[in-house]
């Protein structure tokens, strides 16, 4: 009877916990204040000689821009407090990155408030994978420290403007909003204020032919000149080259959107945001996505860690910590882990070779590549391994002999044949160096 007693419990509580569904798109507003900062205005108002600001998010955010107008912007209206800003944002990375170097890039160095990008570079997700890493990003943050503010921004590109214009959020900020209104957590949306300036006239969203979707911005004097020229005699504003990242006067638009949310919620109160942990929004959140450290015991072959002076190095260990580096066929990691997901935190690049993934013996039926279009250059990426039941599970990567094809980066270049037969685009190299879990590592 006992048993029974207890399984119908559990039934219950099963039952009562309903899987959130996507409600569409909700109503573009500048700011919802919803329970606000108040752990953080205490804290000013208390005299807290340093507050901690991290950003994180993506390319937008990664800018001289919003950003630093923002922590300028405090430093300025609370002169009595030092603030310190954590810059944890990297160009071409959502939340499913983000949630996993949460910790390494934002929360240990104890942020009083940390705002959360990542309504553009989430723009491709279904709403359940976005949930499933805000929410992990959301409570790993107040598990760590309950009196950390969290604030989601939400930028606008040119592909958002249709939404926007009819006044309602773009998937992926509305799929926010519902989490937001879960946590009672503040945002505020870039969108309105420029859509509305551009409705006006008096803001152009992009003077591009067509709008790229990069990772970083296109800059060319040439053609600066002559936009700025153009629009400065039609007496508009240039709100971005490419339709996606800022200029500067795109970026002071979104200041002011900062300001007007501040300005409402400079009178909040503190709330009980451990108890918020009690009830989950989605049941299966990434609160334990980490990062683990590889460990010279899983490497086989030729592998070395790259020294500080190294360019890569000086480039990306302030993000990834130590990177290792491997570029002879053969050379290969290997570990076990016992839990639900694991990849690999690494770059590509126009030297990036490909690699063999192997899972529970198993081998993928093709390798994958550490390149791609975007390859003219080093940048931070993820490399899947596992996804599935939890268990324990061994993985191996090994290096191929055969680079992969640079071909699909042969359209950014000026001149195709003779750039892709330099030095710069030969090679078969894998820079891992972190592990990514749900689970933990098998010793």
């Amino acid at each position: 009877m006992k048993r029974i007693s207890m399984l119908a419990a559990a039934l219950a509580a099963t039952l009562a916990w309903a899987a959130p569904e996507y409600k569409g798109q909700v109503k573009a507003e500048e700011v919802h204040v919803r329970d606000g900062v108040g752990h953080l205005m205490q804290k000013i108002r208390e005299g807290k000689k340093e507050i901690v600001v991290a950003y994180l998010g993506g390319s937008i955010t990664a800018m001289n821009g919003w950003r630093n107008l923002t922590t300028d912007w405090l430093r300025k209206t609370y002169p009595g407090v030092t603030f310190k800003e954590v810059h944890a944002a990297i160009g071409g990375t959502g939340s499913d990155l983000g949630v996993f170097r949460l910790g390494h890039d934002a929360l240990r160095h104890d942020p009083d408030l940390l705002f959360v990008e990542f309504a553009t570079n989430d723009g491709g997700a279904q709403p359940q994978a976005i949930w499933r890493s805000m929410e992990g990003i959301v409570r790993q943050t107040w598990r760590k420290d309950p009196t950390t503010d969290i604030v989601f921004t939400y930028t606008i590109t040119h592909s958002m403007m249709g939404d926007y214009g009819r006044g309602m959020c773009p998937r992926a900020a509305s799929a926010m909003e519902q989490l937001a209104d879960h946590y009672g957590i503040p945002s505020i949306g870039f969108g309105p204020r420029v859509a509305a300036e551009v409705k006006a006239g008096r803001l152009v969203m992009s003077m591009a032919d067509a709008e790229k979707e990069t990772a970083v911005p296109v800059e060319t004097p040439e053609r600066d000149k002559a936009i700025a020229a153009k629009l400065a005699k039609e007496g508009r504003i240039l709100f971005a080259k490419d339709g996606v990242h800022p200029a500067m006067p795109g970026h002071e638009f979104y200041l002011k959107s900062i300001v007007a949310g501040f300005t409402q919620m400079k009178d909040s109160r503190p709330v009980d945001t451990a108890a918020k942990l009690a009830k989950p929004f989605v049941e299966d959140h990434l609160e334990a996505a980490k990062m683990v450290e590889i460990e010279p015991s899983m490497l086989t072959g030729s592998w070395v860690k790259l020294p500080a002076t190294d360019g890569k190095a000086r480039a990306f260990s302030g993000r990834m910590g130590d990177i290792w580096y491997a570029s002879k066929p053969g050379d290969r990691i290997s570990f076990k882990f016992k839990g639900t997901c694991c990849r690999i935190y690494d770059l590509l690049g126009p030297d990036g070779g490909q690699v063999w993934v192997t899972v529970d013996g198993k081998r993928a039926a093709q390798p994958v590549a550490r390149f791609d279009s975007y390859c003219t250059y080093h940048r931070i990426a993820t490399l899947w391994a596992f996804s599935g039941a939890d268990g324990v599970h061994t993985v191996e990567i090994e290096v191929d002999k055969d680079q992969p094809s640079r071909q699909p980066v042969a359209f950014r270049l000026k001149n195709p044949a003779v750039e892709l037969a330099q030095e710069k685009y030969q090679g078969t190299k894998f820079w891992p160096a972190k592990i990514m879990l749900i689970g933990d590592l098998v010793k």
